[in-house]
């Protein structure tokens, strides 16, 4: 597992079944330990949930928590069981506790309980990172059936909804959510259709839910990540598209998770984003954002 080298051009046109895809399968694996990232405590004695946390950005984003002294990171998962315990073996490797919660984010009452246990365990919750993703790819919308819309919504916003009306009982003022959009909900995707639309809600969602709870000191922003190498790619996309992946970018290449998830850090941070709420980041390779 090459962890050090250079950010690759191109990957292969490798395909997986599993959804949303296998971590463990990949070759090349995506790059997440960032080991040019130096923690310097930003994010000390503090306790994170990560939904979608066992690969791609919400790997990387739970072990830079824990470089930067998060005492507790919970990784919510749906059944990637290899995935995690890799996630997690690195994320106390770096410092922290890891609490692994497994299930479907669909339902609210296991976001209910991974809250619960998270504060049972770590006794607090600071830090809330909605990230877990389902994208399905149909080139007509006659292909995307009511079970498939109604999932891919569940999964992608209702999730959001259940697990943010979860964790705000027990964030205080400095507390930060912090919610995974995409590129995605600014260009469109013909191939996405649901997707986008769901990752548009997840925009509107930020901007409104940070108005809702600026008074109590909580802020909440967005990441916006473009073409990034994680599972949901292989486990999405047919072989031609995969070898494509992020060539289109201005930088003609497709992004690794360590180059997203300093990002999280930044805006999980007082020291860094106290001022900053109601904002979305956008590491995206260099596309233009307009809107």
């Amino acid at each position: 597992m090459d962890q050090t080298g250079a950010k690759p051009k191109s990957v292969p046109g490798e395909t997986q079944e599993h959804q949303p895809g296998l971590e463990a399968d990949m070759d090349p694996p995506p790059q997440y330990l960032a080991p040019n990232y130096r923690g310097t405590g930003k994010l000390k004695d503090k306790v994170a949930i990560i939904t979608g946390g066992d690969s791609g950005i919400g790997r990387s984003v739970g072990i830079l928590y824990a470089r930067e002294g998060c005492k507790g990171v919970t990784i919510m998962y749906l059944d990637e069981d290899e995935d995690a315990k890799v996630t997690q073996k690195q994320i106390e490797k770096e410092g922290a506790q890891c609490l692994l919660v497994r299930g479907d984010i669909s339902d609210s009452k296991l976001c209910d309980s991974a809250v619960e246990q998270t504060v049972k365990k770590f006794g607090r919750l600071d830090i809330l990172v909605n990230n877990a993703a389902k994208q399905f790819y149909k080139t007509k919308l006659e292909e995307i059936t009511d079970e498939q819309l109604e999932k891919t919504f569940k999964i992608n916003i209702f999730a959001y909804f259940y697990m943010a009306r979860a964790a705000l009982p027990h964030l205080k003022k400095g507390s930060s959510i912090i919610n995974t959009g995409s590129v995605t909900s600014y260009k469109g995707k013909e191939v996405l259709l649901d997707y986008s639309a769901t990752k548009g809600a997840i925009k509107s969602f930020t901007y409104s839910l940070s108005a809702q709870l600026a008074d109590r000191g909580i802020r909440v922003n967005g990441v916006a990540p473009g073409p990034i190498w994680t599972p949901l790619i292989p486990a999405t996309f047919p072989a031609e598209d995969v070898a494509e992946f992020g060539k289109k970018t201005p930088l003609g290449r497709p992004g690794q998770p360590e180059e997203v998830s300093p990002c999280y850090v930044f805006l999980a941070s007082e020291a860094d984003s106290s001022y900053i709420t109601g904002q979305i980041l956008h590491p995206n390779g260099g596309y233009i954002i307009h809107g």
